[in-house]
Parts: structure tokens; sequence; C-alpha cells
């Protein structure tokens, strides 16, 4: 098994590892790799007698031992377990009645519990002061149900250890959505969602051509109020350059790659919009860690193209593997996840990867390294996908699939991009496809606000093996978190280990763009912005990723709220996690 860093462990004993009775640890990190395999490969007994069941237990045990691949949070916690709900990513519909309404809320609520997120579109909701016939008294609008949804929330936590989490869309033709759009600009409101715009192609033309805009009754679909498409986008900019929120969702891009659009359109996301998803649909994730699938030839690194290939192959069986063994708490999403067996499989370690390949994260070559990467990724995932149909056949919803008549296939979507926040601290690697956030800084408000402090070792391994090294380096980097002003470096080395910050926002969609190109699903990705960025820095990166067909789009400026999770550089005499010395 490989190595565990300080900080993993630290996770693991948290959240992960199982608990006795008396709420002592009572299993290893090892214990719960083979725990889960060994729950994982359990449906295998369900096609060929289970001959080759024991094989897959051990080869899902290998990758995911050797932090080559690890499944979403609900995977590790749950599998093997009496509470054995596997998935993280779920879409409850929010019709307009209370029954509708306080059904989500419960669903949710019992999803939750479980380790998994929900997505909500409240658009069907009427608006805020619609008579209300024929009790008589006036609707009180969307917004105000998110409100209550995030109250639950609070109080709900996720496996046991955690809140969950929300994604809340409002669609840009609602005629509340002046309110929802500044609905976070206080930062004690939604704590327990992101929230999003529903954006179509027609408001973005509409905007481009500086039109007005109609806002319709979601029910009568009559026009109420007609508002200045300038206007409410700009509202849309200001909020997300003050607070991060909202974010959009291009509805339009991402019905047009809808896998069943006979089984309807899809209009929301799960929390973090990786995930577009129809209604009571599931869908279970992991990721490859691309930090471990660079080799080194004749002094060279490159990238481990044969060992990624193999990686990716089991980590698909193992997605439809959990779909099979999965404990679905609502009869409706078990429907939906059966019937087109929806799967997620994403990278960590990219950043990582790229500074073991001594890439510029700013750099074509990078970007085209990575269109090229995602590529053979989704062309090995739909391949495998392909085979596992002639073992095991199509998903069920197959004839009412883009892919019909073409060759059966086994899950209607197979890639995602997702954030790896959590899997990526157990792997010890940098998360998702995130330039890297600081060489040393503090990880604050997780695990019961307990500071997290690391230290990423490429860079200081990079300068021994090229003779840059010393201590007063080492020291000026812990303290500042960054390579930027230290002056005994090379601009060019500063140049290869530019982190987040110092990375132009070009670069950070550019990233998010190449990837989306040949992800099935979406793509977690946020745009850092220093803390000097403009509106007009906001405006041009929500318009391009409209243009260039992302699915969704989502900032942060930095030190634009009161708190955050991570902050570069820390004082020297603090305890940190796996500093290189060697």
């Amino acid at each position: 098994m490989e190595m565990l860093s300080e900080n993993s462990l630290k996770l693991l004993r948290s959240r992960y590892l199982l608990r006795g009775a008396q709420g002592n640890i009572c299993e290893t990190p090892d214990e719960l790799f083979r725990r889960v395999a060994k729950a994982v490969a359990a449906a295998e007994h369900r096609f060929d007698n289970g001959k080759a069941a024991e094989q897959w237990e051990q080869r899902f045990y290998t990758i995911m031992s050797g932090l080559l691949f690890l499944p979403n949070s609900p995977t590790l916690m749950n599998a093997g377990t009496n509470r054995s709900q596997l998935s993280a990513c779920f879409v409850l519909p929010v019709e307009d009645s209370m029954y509708s309404i306080f059904s989500a809320l419960k669903n949710a609520a019992l999803i939750q519990q479980s380790g998994g997120g929900t997505g909500f579109n409240f658009s069907k909701l009427r608006p805020k002061d619609d008579p209300l016939f024929p009790a008589g008294g006036t609707a009180s609008g969307p917004v105000s149900f998110i409100k209550i949804f995030d109250t639950a929330t609070e109080h709900i936590k996720q496996g046991g250890v955690r809140r969950g989490a929300n994604m809340g869309i409002l669609n840009i033709d609602h005629p509340d959505i002046e309110a929802f759009v500044v609905s976070k600009k206080k930062e004690s409101v939604l704590r327990n969602f992101n929230i999003s715009v529903g954006v179509t192609d027609q408001f973005m033309q509409a905007l481009e051509n500086n039109a007005d805009w109609d806002l319709v009754h979601p029910n009568s679909k009559k026009t109420v109020k007609r508002i200045s498409t300038k206007k409410i986008w700009d509202d849309i900019v200001e909020a997300a350059w003050q607070t991060g929120d909202p974010g959009l969702v291009f509805l339009d891009t991402i019905n047009r790659f809808n896998p069943t659009p006979a089984l309807g359109n899809i209009e929301a996301t799960n929390p973090c919009g990786e995930v577009p998803l129809l209604a009571n649909e599931s869908c279970n994730l992991g990721s490859v860690n691309l930090s471990k699938c660079v080799k080194n030839k004749n002094g060279h690194p490159e990238v481990d193209w044969r060992l990624l290939e193999e990686v990716i192959q089991i980590a698909i069986r193992f997605l439809d593997n959990v779909i099979e063994v999965n404990n679905y708490l609502i009869p409706e999403i078990k429907e939906m996840a059966m019937g087109n067996r929806k799967t997620g499989l994403g990278v960590m370690g990219w950043a990582d990867m790229l500074a073991l390949l001594e890439l510029p994260y700013a750099s074509e070559k990078a970007t085209k390294l990575g269109e090229q990467l995602m590529q053979f990724i989704e062309h090995k995932s739909r391949e495998t996908s392909e085979a596992l149909a002639a073992e095991r056949g199509a998903f069920p919803n197959w004839k009412k699939s883009i892919y019909y008549p073409g060759r059966p296939i086994r899950n209607a979507t197979r890639t995602s991009i997702a954030p790896t926040g959590s899997i990526s601290i157990i792997a010890n690697t940098s998360s998702s496809i995130e330039p890297l956030f600081a060489h040393a800084f503090k990880r604050m408000h997780v695990l019961n606000n307990e500071t997290i402090n690391a230290v990423n070792p490429i860079l200081i391994n990079y300068l021994r093996s090229h003779k840059l090294y010393s201590e007063k380096i080492y020291r000026q980097i812990l303290e500042e978190g960054v390579a930027a002003q230290v002056s005994e470096l090379p601009d060019a080395v500063k140049d290869m280990f530019k982190t987040a910050l110092e990375i132009p926002p070009v670069w950070h969609l550019q990233h998010q763009l190449v990837f989306q190109k040949y992800t099935d699903n979406a793509v977690s990705k946020t745009i850092n912005l220093p803390e000097t960025a403009s509106l007009k820095d906001v405006d041009e990166i929500y318009r391009t990723a409209w243009r260039f067909r992302a699915k969704g789009i989502t900032v942060f400026r930095n030190h634009s709220k009161g708190t955050q999770v991570m902050y570069p550089g820390f004082d020297q005499k603090e305890k940190i996690c796996r500093v290189c010395k060697e």
C-alpha cells in the first residue's frame, strides 16, 4: 500500500474510517480500501457467477491503495457497511406545490444524511407575491424556499461527518431572478448552497444585442415584466465579483449534449456543477490520480499512457459495479440510475503532473496536453463501456439515447471533472484540474475547524535535483507560499511553478474548455481571480465561457469573502505535513 501523508491520515480518521459502538476507530486505511474493493467487486456475482470476483477485488484494491484512483466520498465511507449509499450526485425535482417542495426537502435530507449532494432547479415555483387561489394570500417565491432548504441542510451532516451541499438554480426568465442573483450578498445567507443562473442562448444573444428581456410566469407562460439584459447581467457580474455567486449554467449547451433527450431536458446539476442530471437522476464519480501516471524515460519525464489506460479500464468497471451494489434510498432514483447507468470518471493531480513534466500551467503545451489527455480518457472510457455492454448488456434506455442504433454501450455518460476536494487530500495530490494553490498553504475550516498546513514537495524536489535549493529559499517559500519573490531563482523556474493567483484567468478558463471538449458530463473548475480583478474581468470570463461552449462557469476573487478555505504560506514554526527533505 502507498504511504499516506499525515494530512491524509487526519482526514481518513476524521471522516472515513469505520468506528465501533463506543466511537473508536476500528479499521486501518488498508482495511478501508479492502472493504470498498470487496463490496464493489460483489457485483461480479451478478454477471458470471462470480468467477472473476476475487481478481477484480484485487484490482480495485490495487488502484485504490496505490492512490492511482479513488471513488467519490460516499463510496469510501459507506461501501461494505449497513448504509451502502454510494452515490455523490443527485438532482431532485421541485414542482409548484407544497407537496412537491417538501417531498424534495425530505428526499434531500435522506440523501445528505448518507453523504450525497443535491441539486435543484426552482424555476417552476410561482414568483413572490403571486396570488394563491382558492386559499387566498400570496406566494413567498423561490428564494424563500431555498432558504428553508438551506436551514434544513444546516442541521444535517453528510454521512454523519459534514454538512450537506446543494446547488440552487433559477432560470434567467423567472420573475424573481433579480432577487435570486443578489441573494448571497450577505455572507451568512445560503451558506449551504452554491447558486447559479440557468442561462439560455437566447438570453446571451439578447445581451449581445443590448435588447430587453421578458420575465415569464412559470405557470401561465405570460410575460410579467420586461427588463434590460444589460442591467440583470451587470447585477450577475457584480454579485459574482463580490461573493463568487452566482455562477452560470448554460442550459442549451448542456442539452445539446444530453445523452437521453427522449427522457426530457436537463434543468439542474449536482452541487459543484460537474454532473448535469435529469430529475431524480444520480451519478457515481471517481478520479484518476494523474501525478502517479508520470514515468522517467532516459532521464526525461513523460506521461505513462499504458498505466493510465489500465487504471481507466479498471475504474470504469468499478463505477459500473457501484451502480449494481448501491443502496438506493428513493425508488424513483433507483429507476433512473439503473436505466441510464451514468458514471463520471475524472482526474486529480493535473497540476502536479504538469510540474513533474516541467510544463508551466499557463502555457499552450499544457493545454494541448490537457486536450490530448482528456481525449484519451474519454476514448478509453467509451471503449471499456462498450466492452461492458457486450458482456453485461447496454443501459436499459439505450434505444432512447443518442447512441442508438450504433454500438451498444453500458453507460449513458462515462466522464466528469469533479473538484476532488477530499479525495485529493487522501491521495496527497493537487485537486482536479486546478493549478497549485500554493507551494505551502494553510487549509482552514475543515476537520472540525482544525487548520491543516501542507507543503507540496514537487518544487522542493525540483530545486534539489537542479542544484537550486538552499535553506533560505526554502524558508521564504514556506513563509510566502509561492516562489515569485525568490530573487535567487531563474525566471523560467518561477514561470514553471506559478500558482493559482499568479496565473492569468484566461489560462484557467482555457484549461476548463479543453477538458470540457472531451468530457461527457461537465467540468467543475473555479476561475481564481486576484483581489484586484475588475468587474470587466468577470464579465469577459462569463461571456467567453458561453461563446466557447462551457457547460457552466464559476469565479472566485481572492478575499472577496470574510472566510475562505486556503491561504498561502504560514509561520515556519507551525506543524506541517510532508516537507520533502530527501
